[in-house]
């Protein structure tokens, strides 16, 4: 049992896989794949681009393993080239090979979670952003990322939002410091959508927001955000992320530490039911 263990913790600590990069592995595997699939259909990249709605160069791009292709492009393509399947399960490969290399394993056991605690400081967890509050936070990275990278990451944030939709549904518990819900990324029309979407996920059975006020004299949370992740089965992960690089504990005495140290957070914040008059405050302020 012990040795089961080790290999999974093992599996779950590896951070870096090239192997999912644009222009290696998987990726090229696809592309490879598509233009054999093209050039068998008797079609030109001019051609096959008008069905599926992208120009010559980005089915290009994607033949040669430099884009990494979206889900509605790889079902047309299944479609339209009469693959029968064969790209459409590679789909979540290629969903997996979105996201940057941090993050990867942790999006992995979120889609597992049966249960999620995620304590956040300067912006609004990714798993209750709007697309606009994705796409402008993605635009404020340093150095900058290309458009091509920030639609991509896009797409993978909101395939994250089917969290939601699963059931069993886990249960979720957020604590957001107050500056989160105040910093108007993308503008005050992009914070106002961002406040009633937390007031509509907030209303969800299985989801309890709660809201860290700026002037609390005692906060565990000093030390930083972070996550607790729970599976089935019992097993514990936390995932802690910082200027693009990320920690994912699995040791129990670490991990028993965390929730412990996320329940005091919970009971230092509002209340679940005052943190959406807070919410419901901040969306009139503007």
């Amino acid at each position: 049992m012990t040795e089961v263990r080790d290999e999974e913790t093992a599996a779950v600590r590896q951070q870096r896989r090239p192997e999912d990069e644009p222009g290696t592995g998987v990726v090229t595997a696809f592309g490879r794949q598509l233009k054999l699939l093209r050039t068998r259909a008797g079609m030109e990249r001019a051609e096959f681009g008008r069905w599926v709605g992208y120009s010559a160069d980005s089915v290009a791009s994607i033949e040669q393993g430099r884009r990494i292709p979206q889900p509605q492009f790889i079902e047309q393509a299944d479609e339209v080239l009469g693959a029968g399947g064969l790209l459409n399960a590679l789909k979540g490969e290629m969903a997996r090979a979105q996201y940057p290399r941090f993050f990867r394993d942790m999006a992995r056991l979120e889609a597992e979670a049966v249960e999620l605690c995620a304590y956040d400081t300067i912006v609004v967890n990714g798993l209750l952003q709007t697309e606009e509050t994705m796409r402008a936070i993605l635009a404020m990275r340093r150095p900058l990322l290309d458009q091509e990278t920030i639609e991509q990451r896009v797409a993978a944030r909101l395939a994250r939002h089917e969290i939601f939709n699963r059931w069993p549904a886990p249960l979720m518990s957020f604590v957001m410091e107050e500056a989160a819900l105040r910093r108007p990324h993308g503008g005050k029309a992009v914070l106002r959508g961002q406040l009633e979407h937390l007031l509509l996920v907030g209303d969800k059975r299985n989801v309890e927001l709660q809201v860290m006020p700026t002037d609390r004299d005692d906060n565990a949370g000093i030390d930083g955000p972070f996550t607790v992740i729970n599976r089935k089965g019992g097993e514990q992960f936390v995932y802690a992320e910082v200027q693009g690089s990320s920690s994912l504990e699995t040791k129990r005495d670490e991990t028993n530490l965390a929730a412990a140290r996320y329940g005091i957070i919970r009971s230092q914040a509002l209340a679940p039911r005052e943190s959406r008059d807070y919410i419901a405050k901040l969306l009139g302020e503007l």
